[in-house]
């Protein structure tokens, strides 16, 4: 069939995108000859009628209220370029319209390619174009496109039949071993190759292929197998006295531990013998042990509904450093992804993340970049919009960010993920693979992106390296991964399942591979994403969101079934055997048989020497010779010190209902939360078990002596979780290790050495174990380091309504600092630190803290400073301050604020009304200091905009009536649509049946055109049996192609579903509700603001993307400006509530003709408003732009509500550190309508 082509472009007033690539461009590039620029988005398409094409115009390809399209590209008197993806990469905008023209059309899914074209206007000399090009086109996963319309999308893909046998590798010199892995890119070192030849040549007997050597190298990498981590140490020289104590005191612990035993001294050891020790000592006795390692596992116990139940808590730490360096946004969202799947793979419901990063100075000029590199500036905020697109789409709640800044990140960026899950113990199950068991691959189909990823990020880089590692970098698909989520919450499903490996470095060789001992798997059977892929390829492909679980024979069928009732692909493909060795067959040939011990083996043995020089230290002053007034705002600009709210704020925080601790405190929503807390993830009912996880690390003091920074990373992290309301005696942790490429040389050897050193000091002393962790050894670019980096993550569990948050509660009150004592040698004295975690503890519990901040970067003033922001509350400091102490980098120490007066405690002074510090005779006026601390990243992270100067309207419209349905029902029923992309039927579930209504979730399921075709009579079933429909909030489709909610409306546009939904609306007093991307679905389709489906045009209002031009995530404050819906019955107009906001595409538009006309009606249900209650544009408050600062809007008669705030995701002891009123009753008026 012909290509057809479609342009489409976001009117002037509409793109928001092509502004901010034109800022961009300006502001990076220092070009401002460009008077103009237009974005326009291509899609072509095959395999599509004319006529579906058509309707599909306005529907799926654009949005007549927003958008132009064309048949032919604009003219453009300028320069005109274009941007696709690389073959092979996943692409979502066009995954995304081929699945909205499938469901729309209920027939076969046609094949779709889109492009970004630029056009530029104004007097752009060769040179600029040059670099505006190179600056917007990443070769690693992208190219420049023809302007030409291809006659074909089909792809003549060459059908590979075999693969290579590698003919006389057993025979190969040394120096020509040497060769082979530079031909062929291996990994492995020498020593590896020639025990792999030896491996061949004297048990196999035959050459390998060169599948077996790729497969082995993957094995063997140092991602898959920790190689420099295992390398025995022979000898190690320690030039510090108290670093050769600490060393002395781990040689005791191994003559206590392994007595009897040969075990060679390696850092693996080092990093796990401190648990190791404590467990032996009677402590650790909550650990979850067994021979399946998804990710470290406790065993907890988890208050639901006021009965004490077993559960396990899996958390998990994940870096993705190199490929996010080269590739930001794939590499950002599959390091998140990747993380997620660790505990999923443990069958645990992975329910809030942390992102821990580091970069170097992201305000550099973008000149001043490396030949070969990125810029920082595009680094960064390339990567945040990648990781939160892959969580906000999954729904997974960032509960805490943080950016670390330091010039050695320059080498390699750092990108850290790390998630908290949970289960109930009862639904996992781990039993050893018996022969005839089956292996099933679930979820997402395999591509050429990834291969070699597990190599390729074992390796050092040079400017050379990093043209030809694009293939390297896997992409993610978030929507696709959620389904594998839906399906491991059903304890059914997860009680089938004896052993489980997710998809990473390896692919199928590694996930199905290190399942048992002996395997036999059928590539063949292997789910593909195109044709052409050759057995290798299929082999160690690291396509993301799929896993491999292990299932009894008997048990295959229903795993199936259950599976694709998620609308998940599930297919066999292997069989666990008694033979020990690993056979791979494709194409009818056995392209790996390999035996089990010598994959095992992890190849040669490596051998090191380390050396550990003394730490030289040197005292910084901060501004000695500045005025106070003017070095307190010094340091709060600091790069890490200063405010990273526009950042923080593009990552959902809040999805799932179970978020205890907002981002920002205060009602300002300004001081930075320490640590993240979340409830334990109970599906029914309700939980007072919260879980708390906290991060320690400082680069500076890495860079200097690894050895201090590792232990007080540990202070830092478990200080955080005892602030936060935890304890350091009900606590874990998890290790994340970056450093140098070693090389051979001792004193690089020592900087990991050291640092395991200072982290296992801090565990004895403190009795808390790292029972896990991850290790990336290859951060060097040629002659550039990351700084010595051991970030300790801390996790603990605490009661929800004993969490203690950061900010100031009010003026007038006392407050403590309380510090350990550090001995001559920089070192904590860890009698005082537990003395100091002791009392914050008691105090705590005592309920006597109001505020609680641990010292870090900055120190006492930092601290005070961040907690004084978020209710704009000041502090006078009750004696002169030594001012080097005062800004001065400390660990372990706490600002505490009291509710009353603490005998025998240090006054540090009180909070006062006044929004000032004051301080040795000077005032420091706050309101400037928070300006340079906001201001700081703002070129980078902008958190708000100029406010329109535009005097909203304050609607109010009461109803002074009742709402009642015309016929009583007991338990009304809510039909609750799951698509692909959705995330937030959990959450509105469980609102429902708190209410008081029956909540049902259909997983709308389009894998083929009869799964459509089957889903629609089912949905249409469940609507006439329903009073209430439900369209949760979500990414459906990924908020692609290029709009929201174009999924859902493609689904209800069905002649069936629409008749149906009308027959709901007109004739059974039923109501509809469309939160976030349901409402965006709503106003899509028309039923609200007329109450029925109808056509779109260029009048009709809708949401596009708001004016920041990025994901909004916040709490936001929404008044009621009319009652009249029984959804809002329970509300008073002029009632002000604060509710969560997680959305991109939020901006209401309409014109003002009907916003009048909505006004009359009482349709303007809920206006966005600042503290003082008034409707505003102010970013701050209002976080998109909406006409009017709407938020929510009703039909003519009230019964359909769409509002872009999650009112689902408030329940008891949720954002306890920002005040204000959550619960609307918005679901209770709909379930009193039917029964009272």
């Amino acid at each position: 069939m012909s290509v057809t082509r479609i342009y489409v472009e976001k009117r002037p007033e509409f793109a928001v995108e092509a502004a901010g690539a034109l800022s961009d461009i300006t502001s990076a590039l220092s070009i401002d000859s460009i008077t103009s620029l237009r974005l326009v988005n291509r899609y072509d398409v095959q395999g599509i009628s004319q006529e579906d094409f058509d309707a599909a115009r306005g529907t799926i390809f654009s949005e007549p209220q927003v958008d132009d399209t064309y048949d032919e590209l604009p003219a453009c008197n300028g320069r005109v370029f274009a941007v696709e993806y690389l073959p092979g990469q996943f692409d979502q905008r066009a995954d995304s319209c081929a699945q909205c023209i499938q469901i729309s059309t209920q027939k076969d899914r046609p094949v779709v390619r889109s492009a970004k074209v630029y056009l530029l206007e104004g007097e752009i000399s060769d040179a600029d174009f040059a670099r505006i090009k190179a600056y917007l086109i990443n070769p690693v996963e992208s190219r420049e496109a023809s302007l030409e319309k291809p006659e074909t999308l089909d792809t003549n893909y060459a059908i590979p039949e075999t693969v290579e046998t590698l003919c006389g590798f057993t025979a190969l010199s040394e120096e020509e071993l040497s060769q082979f892995i530079r031909q062929y890119g291996l990994a492995m070192d020498l020593d590896d190759i020639k025990c792999c030849q030896n491996y061949f040549k004297n048990e196999e007997k035959r050459d390998p292929t060169i599948t077996e050597v790729r497969m082995i190298d993957t094995y063997w990498s140092d991602h898959c197998r920790h190689t420099t981590f295992s390398t025995h140490i022979d000898d190690v020289s320690i030039d510090c006295d108290y670093i050769k104590d600490t060393y002395r005191e781990y040689l005791s612990l191994r003559e206590t531990l392994y007595a009897g035993k040969d075990r060679p001294i390696t850092l693996m050891d080092l990093a796990t013998i401190g648990a190791k020790a404590l467990k032996k000592q009677g402590l650790l006795t909550d650990l979850d042990q067994s021979e399946e390692i998804n990710a470290c596992s406790v065993k907890i116990k988890v208050d639901h509904d006021g009965v004490l139940e077993d559960w396990l808590l899996m958390f998990k730490n994940e870096t993705h450093n190199h490929p996010t360096e080269i590739e930001p946004f794939g590499g950002a969202a599959t390091c998140l992804g990747g993380a997620i799947r660790d505990p999923l793979s443990g069958r645990s419901y992975v329910y809030q993340a942390m992102r821990l990063t580091g970069a170097a100075d992201p305000l550099a000029p973008v000149e001043d970049t490396i030949q070969g590199k990125l810029s920082q500036r595009k680094i960064v905020t390339t990567a945040a919009a990648g990781y939160s697109s892959y969580g906000n789409q999954i729904g997974l709640a960032t509960g805490h960010v943080t950016e670390l800044y330091h010039p050695g990140y320059v080498a390699k960026r750092m990108e850290v993920g790390a998630v908290i899950g949970a289960a109930p113990a009862e639904n996992v199950v781990r039993m050893v693979p018996e022969a005839g068991d089956v292996v099933i691959l679930l979820g997402g189909k395999t591509g050429r992106d990834g291969c070699g990823g597990a190599t390729g990020s074992s390796k050092s880089h040079t400017v050379e390296s990093l043209e030809s590692c694009g293939a390297e970098v896997q992409k993610g698909n978030a929507p696709e991964e959620r389904k594998i989520q839906r399906l491991f919450r059903n304890g059914e499903v997860t009680r089938m399942i004896k052993r489980c490996n997710d998809f990473g470095a390896g692919g199928v060789s590694v996930a199905v591979g290190e399942l048992a001992d002996g395997l036999s798997i059928n590539l063949d059977a292997v789910p593909k994403k195109y044709d052409g892929l050759d057995g290798t390829e299929l082999a160690i492909s690291e396509s993301q969101e799929r896993m491999a679980v292990v299932v009894a024979a008997g048990d295959v069928d229903k795993f199936i079934a259950e599976a694709s009732k998620e609308n998940l692909m599930a297919t066999p493909v292997a069989v666990v055997t008694d033979t020990g060795r690993l056979s791979m067959t494709w194409n009818g040939n056995t392209i790996v048989d390999l035996s089990r011990e010598f994959l095992n083996s992890n190849g040669a043995v490596k051998h090191t020497t380390v050396a550990v020089p003394a730490p030289q230290f040197s005292e910084k002053a901060h501004g000695a010779s500045l005025p106070m007034e003017e070095k307190w705002p010094k340091v709060l600009g600091h790069l890490n010190v200063c405010s990273q709210k526009g950042l923080v704020e593009r990552f959902d925080s809040s999805v799932g209902a179970a978020t205890v601790l907002a981002p920002f405190g205060g009602k300002h929503q300004l001081t930075p939360a320490q640590a993240m807390a979340a409830k334990i993830p109970v599906l029914t009912g309700e939980t007072n078990t919260a879980s708390l996880m906290a991060w320690g690390f400082n680069p500076y003091i890495g860079e200097v002596s690894p050895y201090h920074s590792a232990m007080l990373a540990v202070v830092e992290s478990v200080a955080k979780i005892v602030a936060a309301g935890g304890s350091y005696r009900h606590c874990w942790m998890s290790f994340q290790e970056y450093f140098g490429k070693v090389k051979d040389d001792p004193a690089r050897w020592g900087k990991p050495f050291a640092a395991l050193l200072g982290a296992l000091k801090a565990q004895l002393e403190l009795g808390i174990g790292a029972i896990g962790g991850k290790d990336s050894m290859s951060g060097t670019f040629e002659d550039i380091d990351v700084p010595s980096t051991l970030i300790s993550f801390a996790v603990s569990t605490a009661q929800v309504d004993k969490v203690v948050s950061g900010e100031f509660k009010k003026s007038g009150s006392p407050v403590y600092l309380l510090q350990p004592e550090f001995d001559k040698n920089g070192l904590p004295c860890f009698d005082s630190v537990k003395k100091v975690f002791d009392t914050v503890e008691k105090l705590i519990s005592e309920k006597k803290v109001l505020s609680a901040y641990t010292l870090g970067i900055g120190g006492v003033a930092a601290a005070v400073s961040k907690m004084a922001f978020g209710n704009s509350i000041g502090f006078a400091f009750a004696e002169k301050q030594d001012e080097n102490t005062l800004f001065k980098t400390s660990y372990g120490g706490f600002v505490l604020e009291t509710a009353e007066e603490i005998d025998g405690l240090p006054l540090l002074g009180h909070t006062t009304e006044d929004f000032t510090v004051k301080v040795n005779g000077a005032t420091v006026d706050l309101c400037k200091a928070q300006e340079v601390w906001e201001n700081k990243l703002a070129p980078i992270f902008p958190a708000q905009l100029p406010t329109p100067k535009i005097l909203v309207p304050t609607h109010s419209f009461a109803a002074n009536k009742e709402f009642h349905a015309a016929s009583k029902i007991a338990k009304p029923r809510v039909l609750i649509p799951v698509f692909p992309g959705t995330n937030s039927e959990y959450d509105t579930a469980k609102a429902f049946e708190r209410a008081g209504g029956s909540a049902t979730t259909f997983v709308i399921k389009n894998l083929s055109s009869q799964d459509i075709e089957e889903s629609v009579a089912a949905f249409e079933e469940l609507i006439h049996q329903s009073q209430i429909i439900a369209i949760p909030g979500g990414f459906s489709g990924g908020d692609e192609p290029d709009g929201s909610g174009k999924f859902i409306t493609a689904f209800f546009r069905n002649p069936r579903i629409k008749d149906a939904v009308h027959d709901l609306l007109k004739n059974r007093d039923g109501l509809m509700l469309g939160i976030c991307n349901g409402f965006q679905a709503l106003v899509k389709l028309g039923l609200v603001p007329f109450g029925e489906i109808v056509d779109m045009d260029e009048t009709c209002p809708t949401l596009t993307f708001n004016r920041i031009g990025r994901h909004q995530a916040k709490l936001v404050r929404t008044r009621i400006a009319s009652n009249n819906s029984p959804w809002l019955m329970h509300s008073q107009v002029g009632d002000v509530y604060t509710i969560p906001i997680s959305h991109g595409e939020g901006r209401f538009v309409a014109s003002p003709q009907l916003l009048e006309k909505m006004a009359q009606n009482g349709q303007i249900a809920t206006q966005y408003v600042d503290l003082c209650g008034n409707p505003t544009l102010d970013t701050r408050y209002n976080p998109n732009g909406s006409v009017d600062a709407i938020e929510g809007i009703l039909s003519p008669d009230g019964r359909v509500l769409g509002k872009m705030a999650h009112s689902e995701r408030f329940s008891g002891g949720t954002f306890c550190n920002v005040p204000g009123n959550y619960d609307m009753k918005l679901f209770e008026g709909a379930v009193d309508y039917y029964t009272k």
